[in-house]
């Protein structure tokens, strides 16, 4: 599995911030969860090349680097927004994995590892959307998204990170 740092230079991005279409983006509250999730998805055929460890530090450092060099053209959609929620997540304590998805059905396996380990978030970037595919939040129908109001964590607070104690 290796390491940001070692994947700096080919990081895709789209206006200036963190966009990695074709993979999916998955936050856990422990080390121990994003390091079983690994596990899991080696077990299940996933290279060590195809998944991408992030510690919260890690994460935190590239979303403000994302942020500081954002273009005007990143707030016209959400990618800022995620990169945001990534922020605060990692800034709570978040551990990701940044998984190869060349398929749907790739991705639909890494949300079902996603699930087992307890996963906050795991998002699917494809070239035009970004598919939530672990059901975040309470049950509350979802609020209107845009790139003044940001994304609905769909948590009591309205922050990221409030599921980890519910």
């Amino acid at each position: 599995m290796q390491g940001p740092e070692q994947d700096s230079a080919q990081k895709p991005q789209a206006y200036g911030v963190f966009k990695p279409v074709g993979h999916v983006v998955v936050s856990f509250a422990s080390a121990e969860d994003a390091r079983g999730a690994a596990a899991a998805l080696r077990d299940d055929g996933f290279s060590d090349d195809e998944v991408t460890s992030y510690s919260p530090q890690a994460m935190l450092a590239q979303a403000d680097a994302d942020i500081d060099r954002a273009g005007p053209a990143a707030s016209l959609g959400q990618e800022l927004n995620l990169v945001r929620a990534h922020r605060e997540l990692a800034a709570n304590g978040y551990h990701f994995l940044v998984v190869k998805a060349s398929s749907d059905e790739r991705a639909q396996a890494i949300a079902g590892v996603a699930r087992r380990f307890n996963a906050e978030r795991a998002q699917h970037y494809g070239r035009l959307i970004i598919e939530e595919l672990v059901e975040p939040g309470n049950g509350e129908p979802q609020v209107a998204e845009s790139p003044d109001r940001g994304l609905d964590s769909q948590t009591r607070s309205g922050h990221e990170g409030d599921n980890r104690s519910s």
